[in-house]
């Protein structure tokens, strides 16, 4: 049984940690622990394998209680509370920083895993990406996402960094809720998307990859099998959902990138949902059903 730090246990932090706690000792770092995530995750609030620990990335001083925790595995999951420069600094590159800062004695951690984004990824031309194309950020967001990767690159600890596409799954419903509002963009491009489940299955893989003392890489783009147009996207949801096509449904896509998950297939990893229409399809399904 391994103690595996999670800093950040919101939506994908949590999923997360329901699938490591039958195993091993999972330890979730929160701003607040009364929560109404956590509240409708009650195993995970009553489980002895989870212990919830209060503190802020962005304090220092409230990070005290990481010193002498000593985990194998951390992964750093947080989320910016505000679209802005200052909080992507504060809360992806100072407070990783912070929490790194805690385990400068800790000679049991033996892997660090940052969860990043392919918003560090600035290309817009609908080229195909992969983990060997260099990172152009072209927004402040990228760019503090891709400053935090680079505070792992100084090879004190092995660690991997998880740059994600665009998440969707159960309460993340933005493409559902442009159908519904008949509120689309008004030019199409290409996107790329990873659903909830399949994001937190893939970082439980590997860890468990490093326990079992398996090589993984410095980097891996989390994406599905398929990138789409956001028009196809949306044209296949409306027809899912009986509502009606704008007159400019089938523009083609004009910009945006392309994102190859090769590396993340070629672990052996199996994607539950490959593409968009088997994870809709399934997220549809299970809000009829409520």
């Amino acid at each position: 049984m391994a103690r595996v730090l999670i800093v950040g246990c919101g939506d994908l932090g949590l999923a997360i940690a329901e699938r490591l706690v039958d195993r091993h000792a999972v330890f979730g770092l929160r701003r607040q622990l009364k929560d109404r995530q956590i509240a409708n995750q009650p195993s995970l609030a009553t489980s002895s394998n989870v212990s919830m620990l209060q503190g802020d990335v962005t304090d220092p001083a409230s990070l005290q209680v990481l010193h002498e925790l000593q985990p194998e595995l951390i992964l750093y999951c947080v989320a910016a509370d505000a679209q802005t420069d200052a909080a992507y600094q504060a809360q992806y590159v100072n407070g990783l920083a912070h929490v790194l800062a805690t385990q400068r004695e800790n000679t049991a951690l033996r892997h660090v895993f940052f969860v990043s984004s392919t918003r560090v990824y600035g290309q817009d031309a609908g080229e195909w990406l992969d983990e060997s194309t260099p990172a152009y950020p072209m927004d402040f967001g990228g760019r503090r996402l891709l400053q935090a990767e680079q505070l792992l690159s100084n090879g004190v600890w092995p660690a991997t960094v998880l740059r994600l596409s665009g998440i969707y799954g159960p309460g993340r419903l933005r493409m559902i809720d442009l159908v519904k509002s008949q509120a689309w963009p008004g030019q199409n491009s290409w996107s790329n998307r990873i659903h909830r489940e399949d994001a937190a299955a893939f970082t439980v893989f590997l860890m468990e990859q490093v326990l079992a003392d398996k090589p993984i890489l410095p980097c891996y783009i989390v994406s599905d099998d398929v990138p789409a147009s956001l028009y196809d996207v949306l044209a296949w949801l409306a027809n899912q959902m009986q509502m009606p096509l704008p007159p400019y449904a089938h523009q083609p896509a004009s910009q945006g990138k392309r994102l190859s998950n090769a590396l993340m297939r070629a672990t052996g990893f199996g994607l539950k949902y490959s593409n968009f229409r088997l994870g809709y399809q399934a997220l549809l399904a299970s809000m009829a059903a409520l």
